[in-house]
């Protein structure tokens, strides 16, 4: 209800009911009992959805009108006075206005393409909003309001002055926004760029964001100085630790792309700089294409454009490098943990290490090289011809063997000699591995080949050979009974798995956390691994990678 002077002086009241789906209804003027003019605002069958998250208690409600309407107070003019009443409780709103003001406002004049606006500046007390904010005004009102956070380097949150710290917040008047603003007052008949068209002259949303932005950078430089190292210590930090792919494409970012929140998380930190490098990716593509599309010359200012993006290209490729290195030291964490008791004592199955190296149930040709970690085992692993992972031996190319038992990794590999230059029967040397994993401290290991997984690898052995081993191109390997080969059991060295090795005829490592061995009559290469000598091997080999990309290894 409002209560207001009408024509001839009287007190008249006018009183309407707003609801959002009937808008105004109900409206009522009368002539006023009461001498005193105001407004009353009563909120009646509050929607329960918006009753449970509204503040219930006079103090935050009063803060959140203030926040609302900050504008109708610091403009000028002023804002009318505006009580909050909550039984006995009354809060004097132009009280907490001066509350929530840090100090004076200040003024900066802009130009932009002859048009003249101005920006009041001013320092809200640290809890009075979650981001900086430009307020676009016009008419005396907040038509539009805008983060700032992200678009300035160094402007994400609360900015510290001294010892004090404090919110910032902008509004942007003017009379070409006067002029500009829709009816409903919900935005601006201005076009967000005007380049290239017949209202080239007049300044655009872009245009006047700009010059803003550049205005605000000014007034709060000193101010953000600070939040400015501190994002370059974030994304520096998060880059020696934990992604030092980004390394090299650094000098390739700018200052303001770089300018992220020292809060941020980690993944929202990946994300940010992972399309960093998508950026530079396409500008090194499109340049790649200007480059062949120039005329060579021997001119030093296209020598040194030619310079520029051969340096770019060469920084992308160490970025892809140091991520592949990344990523193998990220695996070998996961291995280090999955080879540990949980909080039970008890240890993973096999299937979860299994799924590390190579992914369960599927060959090499049906699995990208990218999704396997052969490497974990043996670094040779990589070059097979084929390599079958938790796959029925009768179902793999490689042999015609009709044996349904499944070894846990079975690879072919063939040295690097041309098939077209072989004569007769010869082909090129091949070599037969297999790979057996067992569940970290199993102890139930026995004889035969349904517990001792020496035997069980051998027997995979027999089979393939007894098959007539063949290329996965199905040419025949001539004497395939004699094809060299290897063995690599993953089984943790508990007392009945030491036994084994032992009966085996094999010979404790230098550690004596693994065994090895030759066995004639099978004519294969056995090796026993622990998991704590497989992983400490796979880090070991790594570790000058990791050393000159700056990574820790535990």
């Amino acid at each position: 209800m409002s209560r207001y002077v009408g024509d001839g002086g009287t007190i008249l009241e006018r009183e309407f009911t707003f609801t959002s789906q009937n808008g105004v209804s109900d409206d009522k003027i009368r002539d006023s009992p009461g001498s005193d003019t105001g407004t009353e605002v009563r909120l009646r069958s509050f929607a329960e959805g918006y009753r449970e998250q509204a503040p219930k208690s006079a103090p935050p409600i009063a803060k959140a009108i203030l926040e609302h309407c900050l504008w109708y107070f610091v403009r000028p003019g002023g804002a009318p006075h505006i009580t909050v009443i909550d039984s006995d409780e009354q809060i004097d709103l132009q009280k907490i206005c001066a509350e929530h003001l840090l100090g004076s406002s200040s003024r900066t004049d802009i130009t932009v393409k002859q048009k003249q606006f101005s920006l009041l500046h001013l320092r809200l007390t640290a809890t009075s909003r979650s981001a900086p904010q430009l307020h676009w005004c016009a008419a005396t009102r907040v038509v539009t309001p805008e983060k700032l956070s992200g678009k300035i380097p160094g402007l994400h949150g609360r900015i510290k002055d001294g010892s004090t710290e404090f919110m910032y917040a902008c509004y942007l008047t003017g009379d070409y926004l006067d002029d500009s603003v829709r009816s409903e007052r919900t935005g601006f008949d201005i076009p967000d760029v005007t380049e290239g068209t017949l209202d080239e002259g007049e300044p655009s949303l872009s245009d006047i964001r700009a010059a803003v932005l550049e205005a605000v950078e000014k007034h709060l430089h000193a101010n953000l100085a600070e939040s400015r190292a501190a994002s370059m210590a974030r994304v520096r930090d998060y880059i020696d630790h934990k992604s030092p792919r980004y390394r090299s494409i650094l000098p390739h970012i700018s200052e303001e792309k770089l300018g992220v929140d020292p809060g941020i998380s980690d993944r929202e930190l990946e994300v940010h700089l992972y399309r960093q490098l998508a950026d530079i990716e396409a500008e090194v593509l499109a340049e790649g294409q200007q480059v062949l599309n120039e005329e060579i010359t021997e001119d030093a200012e296209y020598s040194e454009r030619i310079q520029k993006y051969l340096t770019k290209v060469s920084d992308i490729k160490k970025s892809d490098l140091a991520a592949y290195v990344s990523h193998r030291r990220v695996i070998l964490e996961l291995l280090a943990k999955a080879i540990r008791a949980n909080e039970q004592g008890k240890y993973v199955k096999e299937e979860v290490v299994h799924r590390l190296i190579m992914p369960m149930r599927t060959t090499s040709d049906e699995t990208p090289p990218d999704a396997s970690n052969l490497w974990l085992v043996d670094e040779s692993l990589a070059f097979h011809n084929f390599l079958a992972s938790d796959k029925p031996i009768k179902s793999m190319p490689i042999t015609d063997s009709d044996s349904t038992l499944k070894p846990d990794l079975l690879a072919l590999q063939l040295a690097n000699v041309p098939m077209l230059v072989a004569e007769g029967d010869r082909m090129p040397l091949a070599a037969i591995t297999v790979v057996e994993i067992k569940r970290p401290m199993r102890d139930d290991i026995g004889t035969g080949t349904d517990k001792d997984p020496i035997d069980q690898a051998l027997n995979y052995l027999e089979k393939i050979r007894e098959g007539e081993a063949k290329t996965a191109g199905g040419r025949a390997i001539p004497q395939s009974d004699q094809i060299p080969a290897f063995c690599y059991i993953i089984a943790d060295l508990t007392a009945p798995m030491r036994r084994r090795c032992k009966n085996a005829g094999l010979r404790a490592t230098h550690d004596n956390l693994g065994y090895f061995g030759y066995n004639a009559n099978y004519e294969t290469y056995i090796e026993v691994f622990s998991f704590e000598r497989l992983l400490n091997l796979a880090t070991e080999r790594n570790r000058a990678f990791f050393d000159r990309l700056g990574l820790p290894v535990s």
